[in-house]
């Protein structure tokens, strides 16, 4: 985590909507602004409401496969205004690790597409095909064109000593069709052949994030991520807010499940929030509040009472659960048997997999 920041607590309420409390909008894109080639339904509006108020607008992707251009391109297709500079790839972020190491002009074996080619450029590296070429480094990304020659050759460089960056470990990327392979998946592939790790440069790891607050002169950054694994973790590693939105890859039971530094500071359906205040959930005793809902934990279970919207429930549901899996372990109390005193075993806290959530989340109009 930087040290200027510090992220807000998990559920935070905040008072005013947040494209006025927040900057900068870092916005991951699959999952968030589109799925495949089409835009996730009302995320253009949204956007295009939200840089109305004053807020700018990134757009922050862990795939390397396209240049920042063509992102662009690809988002202005939507009817929304964004040029080059707005948008921030895991290649341009690996692009700007290598040339903190290297001199201009070094060569860089690339295991990807066109994006790693016009990144490792934009920093004065030369891009090469081959092992031939002697690397100093090998930088590997996401790109459908990536075959075994690419990942062997990949291999070959890394042994005979070419440090090893990739643009992220994603294991899956989302698609029109669904989940399919990401780099992550190939990453291993390469991991497999040779004895180190490679340097990462995309989300969760602070890199992209902190490439893009620097590129977009953020001050008060607002990372918006449909990941828990990546976007929000990857926020709460720099330091800064965080909305988590259930147009992606995971879901409310997931966010339940998710250890400390995968909760995010807000919660949402959608985009839509931009716009919204955010209310924070009231604790008083085993009870959590949020808007006309409360949540508590009975016999291993998420008891809701109340009405309301279903993200007022789900946050009243998120506290009392991550408030339970929290809590220390209660030592147990001594006792007796044939005249002698047993040792007594401590009380264990629940852990997210032992508090059955989908009879609250029915309640709330979660349902999975």
């Amino acid at each position: 985590m930087s040290a200027e920041r510090k992220a807000p607590e998990p559920l935070s309420a905040c008072e005013e909507p947040l494209a006025s409390r927040y900057d900068v909008a870092l916005l991951d894109l699959d999952g968030v602004v589109y799925v495949g080639p089409d835009p996730v339904p009302d995320a253009p509006e949204n956007l295009r409401k939200a840089a109305k108020e004053g807020m700018r607008i990134g757009y922050i992707t862990n795939n390397a496969s396209r240049p920042a251009r063509v992102v662009a391109e690809h988002l202005a297709s939507f009817g929304l205004d964004v040029i080059a500079d707005d948008v921030v790839t895991s290649a341009q972020a690996a692009a700007k690790l290598i040339a903190s190491e290297y001199p201009k002009g070094s060569p860089v074996l690339v295991v990807g597409g066109e994006g790693l080619y016009v990144a490792l450029e934009e920093y004065g590296l030369t891009p090469v095909r081959s092992s031939d070429a002697n690397p100093v480094a090998v930088v590997q990304g996401f790109h459908p064109d990536v075959n075994w020659v690419m990942l062997a050759d990949g291999a070959h460089a890394i042994h005979e000593g070419a440090k090893w960056f990739a643009t992220n470990l994603d294991l899956t990327i989302p698609t029109a069709a669904g989940k399919a392979p990401g780099n992550g998946t190939l990453v291993q592939a390469v991991r497999a052949a040779v004895d180190v790790d490679p340097v990462v440069a995309g989300k969760p790891e602070p890199p992209l994030l902190e490439t893009s607050i620097e590129r977009l002169k953020a001050k008060h950054p607002l990372m918006i991520g449909d990941r828990l694994d990546s976007d929000i973790e990857g926020a709460n590693a720099v330091g800064i807010a965080s909305l988590w939105v259930a147009t992606g890859v995971n879901d409310p039971y997931d966010l339940a499940r998710a250890p400390k530094n995968q909760r995010p500071t807000y919660v949402a359906a959608g985009l839509g929030a931009l716009a919204e205040k955010q209310p924070g959930v009231t604790v008083d005793g085993a009870k959590h509040s949020c808007e006309g809902w409360t949540a508590e934990i009975v016999n291993n279970a998420v008891a809701v009472k109340g009405e309301g919207k279903p993200y007022d429930g789900l946050r009243a549901i998120l506290s009392a659960v991550w408030t339970a899996v929290d809590a220390p372990t209660e030592p147990a109390k001594p006792a007796k048997a044939a005249g002698r005193t047993r040792r007594p075993r401590p009380k264990p806290a629940p852990t997210p997999d032992s508090i059955a959530i989908d009879a609250a989340l029915h309640r709330v109009g979660l349902d999975k």
